[in-house]
C-alpha cells in the first residue's frame, strides 16, 4: 500500500519519503471548506504554490496537488500546479462526471488526475466516474459522512459502500488514512489497516494524526515498520481476516470498544 503524506515541511517531506512513503500531498484546498466542515474538528490547510514548488524541489518522490472544487478557478489552480512540478492534480468534492471531463480537458495529459469520491453523487456515479482516465480514486469518509449526513466517520467500510466503489474502479484506489499501527482512535490503526488491505486499498495519506505521532520519533525507523505491519497483515490467513473484519465492524458499530484488542 503506497503511503502519501501531507506536509508542506521540505526536510520532515524529504524523510518521510526515503525512509519508503510513496510520495507528498500538497493541499489548496479550502474554497468553502470552513463553510462545509465548521464544528467537524477536520484538517483545512493553508498550502501555497511556493509550497509546492518548494516540496518538488526536495524530493523525487510522486507529488499530488489537491486543488479546489471544480469552477471557474480551476484552470489556473491546474495550470499553476503543473508550473510548479505536480506529478498529479487531485479534484475534491466530484459530483458529476462533466466535472471530471473538464478538468481532464484542463490537465490536457500534462500530469495525472485523481478524483476524490466525497459527495453521496459521487457514490452514485461511481462507476461512470472511473471509466475516465483517472490516475487514482480516493474516497474521503470525512466529506461523506457530511454530505450524507451520516454519524460515522468508518459507517461506508461497513455497510458496502467503500467495497461497492472499489469494485467499479480499475485505477489505484484509495480510502482513509493510517498512523502508527499502535496509535489511532477511535478505531486503532492497525485495525483500519487490516481493513483497507481487506477492501483492496492501494493507497493512502498520512495526515496530521501521522505527523503528531511521530514527535520525537525517527521516520527511518517508524515508516518501515508501519510498511512492515503492512505486509504480516497482507498475508493473514482467512480466519486472522475474518477476526479483523468483525473486530473493525464491532469498533465502528460500539459493539465494542474501540479500543479493540489485537487478534492473534
Amino acid at each position: 500500500m503506497d503511503l502519501f503524506l501531507f506536509t508542506v515541511d521540505p526536510g520532515w517531506g524529504a524523510d518521510v519519503v526515503a525512509a519508503g512513503a510513496a510520495g507528498i500531498v500538497v493541499d489548496w484546498e479550502r474554497r468553502g471548506k470552513h463553510r462545509r466542515q465548521r464544528g467537524e474538528g477536520t484538517q483545512i490547510n493553508a498550502d501555497t504554490p511556493g509550497d509546492l514548488a518548494r516540496m518538488r524541489a526536495a524530493t523525487d518522490g510522486r507529488l499530488l496537488c489537491r486543488v479546489n472544487g471544480y469552477g471557474p478557478w480551476t484552470a489556473a489552480e491546474v495550470d499553476d500546479a503543473v508550473a510548479r512540478g505536480a506529478d498529479e492534480v487531485l479534484l475534491p468534492m466530484v459530483r458529476t462526471a462533466e466535472e471530471v471531463d473538464r478538468t481532464l480537458e484542463l490537465v490536457g495529459g500534462r500530469c495525472g488526475l485523481g478524483i476524490l469520491v466525497e459527495t453521496v453523487d459521487a457514490v452514485a456515479a461511481a462507476a461512470e466516474l472511473a471509466r475516465r482516465p483517472l490516475s487514482r480514486v480516493y474516497v474521503g469518509l470525512n466529506d461523506l459522512r457530511i454530505d450524507g449526513r451520516a454519524t460515522s466517520l468508518f459507517l461506508p467500510l461497513c455497510d458496502g459502500t467503500v467495497e461497492a466503489v472499489r469494485a467499479a474502479t480499475r485505477q489505484p484506489f484509495g480510502v482513509g488514512g493510517l498512523t502508527l499501527p499502535e496509535r489511532g482512535a477511535p478505531v486503532p490503526a492497525w485495525l483500519l489497516a487490516a481493513e483497507l488491505l481487506r477492501t483492496g486499498t492501494d493507497f493512502t495519506f498520512l495526515r496530521r494524526s501521522f505527523t503528531a505521532d511521530m514527535a520525537g520519533r525517527d521516520p527511518f525507523v517508524e515508516v518501515p515498520r508501519l510498511l512492515a505491519s503492512l505486509d504480516d497483515l497482507r498475508v493473514a490467513g482467512p480466519g486472522r481476516a475474518a477476526a479483523h473484519r468483525d473486530a473493525f465492524v464491532a469498533a465502528v458499530t460500539g459493539v465494542s470498544g474501540g479500543g479493540a484488542a489485537r487478534p492473534a
